[in-house]
């Protein structure tokens, strides 16, 4: 297994949609793309499909190759390859970090999840999410203290982890 996102950056976005991709982050893209170092800017994948309601997925090359071997395994003409292709491969986009380590997400993804000024990019382990800064804040406060109040004072979330707590 290789390098595994980790952390939370906050990111600038021009009104061009360049926004840098965090150095932590990069380092990992680098380790799961087979074509660097040769070709030296790293690509990654975007995955923007109509389930994904206020973020992105960005994803290392091998980890969406690896989705792809998944899909491919499915039986030919069933109704689940072709939803997890149409939903998967048919929404996603490959794109590069630059020289100056951005990336520049087209108008329609920015639309998507109302992207202007402030991005926060959340690592989720085998890829990230891309989210409008002021959504995502109202998501996590939300989503911690609703799963928070269902749980003992002395919550321990390595106890989620088999073996980890």
């Amino acid at each position: 297994m290789g390098l595994s996102f980790r952390g939370e950056f906050n990111q600038k976005v021009d009104s061009k949609g360049r926004m840098s991709i965090p150095a932590d982050f990069r380092r990992v893209l680098e380790s799961g793309d087979p074509n660097f170092p040769e070709s030296p800017l790293p690509r990654m994948v975007v995955l923007y499909g109509p389930h994904l309601k206020n973020c992105l997925h960005a994803y290392t090359i091998e980890a969406m190759a690896e989705i792809e071997a998944g899909i491919q395994k499915l039986p030919r003409g069933s109704d689940a390859r072709k939803k997890a292709s149409r939903l998967i491969l048919g929404k996603s986009w490959e794109t590069e970090v630059d020289r100056d380590g951005r990336i520049v997400l087209p108008k329609e993804r920015r639309e998507q999840i109302g992207l202007s000024e402030e991005a926060v990019m959340v690592a989720m382990g085998d890829y990230f999410e891309i989210w409008n800064a002021d959504t995502f804040r109202a998501e996590e406060a939300a989503e911690i203290e609703d799963f928070l109040s269902e749980m003992p004072d002395d919550f321990d979330p390595l106890s989620l982890i088999p073996g980890g707590g």
